[in-house]
């Protein structure tokens, strides 16, 4: 069995799940790539009030949010409820403290930053979070254990890859430790934050409310990917071995964001591994056991309507 440089651990509370939702809404303008239904962020909106609207509406994603995700990795205790009294008992210089081995980039004002991510936390869960499906964090619970209990067992380089969707990891000199965290609102996508020693990599779960049918949303999805010609082009063309995003524009001969539009889909779909380095994605291969996974779910569908 080949062995990581670095430490794999798969990890869930509830506090989790809290961070993936308000990274949906924040993202809403990005709903379209997520399966959350479209009407999911206006049916928040009209929940919430002003107050917690005008607050959403004043966060971005930047260096401030990036560690809000710190934060919550590092806060001991389980949910949102815990996290607010944990980070009202922090003083800045506390903070600055806790942080500083993992970023040496802060907010321009502690106290301020802490003030505000209190109020967003505590207005979330009591407007949002409260009324979520318990189905959903006890899905999410489910799904962490059975990874934890298969990880001792499996290859690291596989394992890493089939939890993710299709995520690998480059030995960083600082990199000890990747933390696989899954959660539910912000799927497909996974977000990957690198602060030095630990990386945080909140995956899609693959969890899906409501009607069980043969294919998930996800088996779907991979379906639909492969249905245009420069997505296959591209996956032809990946066939020949791992390739930065520049070099697929230049072989497609098509615009940058035409070209990430379609690697996004592929992406979504787990069809490329994605290889990072800290948060830098440097290249795309091919991951052709999803191929062969479409293959098989096609021609079982076939068959199941035959007999």
């Amino acid at each position: 069995m080949r062995t990581l440089a670095y430490s794999l651990d798969v990890r869930f509370k509830p506090l989790f799940e809290v961070m993936g939702s308000l990274h949906a809404y924040i993202c809403r303008k990005s709903h379209k790539k997520l399966d959350l239904s479209p009407s999911w962020a206006q049916q928040v909106q009209q929940r919430i009030t002003p107050e917690l609207s005008d607050l959403l509406d004043g966060i971005g994603i930047d260096g401030d949010w990036k560690l809000t995700y710190l934060l919550v990795h590092l806060c001991p205790g389980e949910d949102a409820a815990d996290f607010v009294e944990w980070l009202k008992g922090m003083a800045a210089g506390d903070l600055y403290e806790l942080m500083s081995p993992y970023s040496n980039l802060f907010p321009a004002h502690m106290g301020d930053f802490r003030d505000r991510t209190v109020r967003l936390f505590q207005q979330w869960n009591e407007q949002y979070m409260q009324h979520v499906d318990p189905e959903i964090i006890e899905r999410l619970h489910v799904e962490a254990m059975k990874r934890k209990q298969a990880l001792p067992a499996s290859d690291p380089f596989a394992f890493v890859d089939e939890t993710t969707n299709g995520l690998q990891f480059a030995p960083m000199n600082e990199l000890k430790q990747i933390i696989l965290m899954p959660q539910y609102h912000f799927q497909p996508i996974n977000v990957v934050s690198y602060f030095g020693k630990v990386t945080l990599c909140h995956y899609a779960a693959r969890i899906y409310l409501g009607d069980e049918d043969f294919l998930t949303p996800h088996e779907y999805r991979m379906i639909r990917s492969v249905a245009e010609k420069s997505r296959l082009k591209i996956l032809k063309y990946l066939r020949q071995g791992p390739r930065s995003f520049i070099e697929i524009v230049r072989h497609m001969e098509l615009s940058k964001g035409i070209t990430h539009d379609h690697i996004s889909k592929l992406r979504n779909a787990g069809l490329l591994t994605a290889h990072f380095e800290g948060e830098t994605l440097t290249a795309y291969s091919l991951r052709t056991g999803a191929l062969e996974q479409i293959h098989s779910k096609i021609m079982g569908y076939i068959e199941q309507g035959m007999a």
